[in-house]
């Protein structure tokens, strides 16, 4: 693939991030969510598609959500001027100076976090925006309903601009405890009367629950073109697109008999005379090792009229490796492009059959596959 990403590539394998495709997953939350302002949250460095990317494609957003003071720093080194929320405040109280000379919004969840603020001079020349968070039933982060208002008021007190925020815990199930309902009412009985901007909705909750949304929500996981819930069918319909594509190449193709075992284990019998395919791509590049027989891997132009096709994994994904299944792709050669996940596999496909969710496949790419972002 020659020369990318600053990088001298000898794998023919490479993370693509297209821009476009934030625009697009962006506009689609506008306007399934129009009266709301948007955090667009990148904690773990966009989901692994990088802040480079993000800042690129997500420019719009009302603001970025994210967790480190690094990241924030890195964003006012790039001219980002936009408000800046940082999603579980601070861990020092040495940091805040720094968050206030970044003009970061912070999340306050819990009383040593509140004691600092109280303590703080503000000498910056502008405001200082609180999201005071309330466990409504998360039970992670956040002040319980009976200790929340006198947060409020002492933080009121203190100067801060104020706003109300909780986090759904079951907002893509409908079956489990606590409900969307349950939570929401708890949180309008416990702000009543307390006027603050409000923040509920993450990306679950913008695509099932649009009453639950509140003047800030904070997509995540959707703007990536994954699915909440972990399964691709949820949001077939969502109109959303996949921002990272994961690409790679065969570099051999293996002849086997019937009854020849491949890669670490056996774990794949040849039922019959076939032929196997080698790509460059395996755990050390973020790809799962516990994807079973039978992961989809699309195939350029393999199939037997020269169309694409899916061939299924064979055998145990190994460091650098992983094998394919080539009895539906008779025209796969050395150097045919596959595709791991992104446009053509889902990535919540290959999360499935690994035991696992998509979030931790785009946030685990390696730091030694090559990116591009377009």
């Amino acid at each position: 693939m020659g020369l990318t990403a600053n990088h001298l590539v000898n794998r023919p394998i490479l993370a693509s991030i297209d821009t476009e495709a934030f625009r697009h997953n962006l506009n689609r939350i506008r306007e399934l969510a129009p009266e709301s302002k948007i955090w667009a949250v990148i904690k773990a460095k966009a989901y692994g598609h990088g802040l480079e990317a993000a800042l690129k494609g997500l420019e719009s957003a009302d603001g970025f959500a994210l967790l480190d003071i690094a990241d924030a720093q890195w964003f006012r080194d790039h001219k980002w001027s936009g408000r800046i929320l940082l999603l579980e405040g601070l861990f020092h109280q040495e940091e805040l100076e720094t968050a206030v000379q970044l003009r970061c919004d912070m999340v306050v969840h819990n009383e040593k976090q509140l004691e600092w603020l109280e303590s703080y001079s503000n000498h910056s020349g502008h405001p200082i925006n609180l999201f005071l968070k309330l466990n409504s039933g998360m039970n992670r982060l956040g002040f319980k309903p009976e200790q929340y208002r006198d947060a409020y008021h002492r933080l009121h007190a203190a100067g801060y601009h104020m706003h109300h925020m909780t986090h759904f815990a079951n907002a893509d199930q409908v079956d489990r405890s606590p409900s969307v309902g349950a939570q929401v009412e708890c949180f309008e009985s416990t702000i009543a009367g307390l006027e603050a901007p409000t923040s509920l909705a993450n990306s679950a909750a913008i695509l099932w629950h649009r009453n639950a949304l509140g003047d800030w929500i904070r997509p995540g996981i959707m703007l990536y073109g994954v699915s909440p819930t972990g399964t691709y069918a949820d949001i077939a319909r969502s109109e959303l697109l996949p921002v990272m594509q994961l690409r790679s190449e065969i570099i051999e193709i293996q002849e086997l008999k019937k009854g020849d075992h491949v890669g670490y284990g056996g774990r794949f019998e040849a039922p019959e005379d076939m032929r196997i395919g080698v790509i460059a791509c395996g755990y050390a590049d973020g790809y799962p090792r516990h994807a079973v027989d039978g992961t989809p891997v699309w195939v350029q132009g393999a199939g037997p009229d020269y169309d694409d096709v899916v061939c299924p994994i064979a055998g145990q994904v190994s460091m650098d490796m992983l094998t394919i299944d080539l009895r539906e792709a008779p025209n796969a050669k050395v150097g045919s492009a596959v595709e791991l996940w992104g446009g053509e596999i889902p990535v919540d496909d290959v999360a499935q059959m690994s035991g696992t969710i998509g979030y931790e496949l785009i946030c685990a790419l390696a730091p030694r596959v090559p990116v591009s972002i377009k």
